[in-house]
């Protein structure tokens, strides 16, 4: 029953944040009140149900979470099923809510790999700082920061990539027609590479 909780919260958190990407993109208001929402909708998840699973929403966060040892590794494939699956039916609720209308992007694709990289790292090693580690436990800024972390992504790296930092984002971004598969693909590739990046990194820099 308890990994039916887990399982669950992450379904819950992942489609509540695509919804919220998918609306904001087929629904626009503008970029900054999108950015916020997005990181916003992030941080209330976390906060909300993070006692229950973790509050990763996120396959890359998952992946750097089970490096760095606070998630088995039995637990992340049924993490990320149930994350994904979150999205995808976030992302098709959107569209069937919208007229369907998201124009195709186009990046230059050294620089879209190189963004998702580096905020997709700058995600994950903001969670494990802030969410796993011994020397914060029991805080109560880890959600504002975890959600602050996309909100900083979408307005330093909008016009370079899809600012997904995040598999199931992406996925989800590529069903409402805002991406090509391959760039879809890509994505996933920088985000999960980034994810071991930081967990990497973060037990370099931390001594437990």
């Amino acid at each position: 029953m308890e990994n039916i909780r887990r399982y669950v919260a992450e379904f819950i958190g992942a489609f509540i944040l695509m919804f919220t990407i998918a609306c904001v993109i087929l629904m626009p208001t503008s970029n900054v009140i999108g950015a916020i929402a997005i990181g916003f909708a992030l941080m209330i998840m976390v906060y909300a149900l993070g006692q229950v699973s973790g509050g990763h929403f996120n396959p890359a966060v998952s992946l750097a979470a089970s490096i760095r040892g606070a998630l088995s590794y039995k637990r992340l494939l049924p993490y990320m099923i149930f994350q994904i699956i979150g999205a995808i039916l976030a992302s098709y609720l959107a569209l069937n809510m919208s007229n369907g209308n998201s124009e195709m992007l186009t990046f230059n694709i050294r620089n879209m790999m190189i963004a998702e990289f580096i905020f997709t790292f700058v995600l994950c090693y903001v969670v494990l700082m802030t969410a796993t580690s011994y020397r914060v436990d029991g805080n109560s800024f880890y959600g504002f920061a975890i959600g602050a972390s996309v909100t900083t992504g979408i307005f330093a790296v909008s016009t370079l990539c899809l600012t997904a930092f995040n598999p199931a984002v992406a996925i989800g971004l590529g069903i409402i027609g805002l991406a090509s598969w391959q760039l879809v693909g890509l994505t996933i590739v920088a985000n999960f590479l980034s994810a071991i990046a930081a967990a990497l990194v973060f037990k370099l820099t931390i001594d437990e």
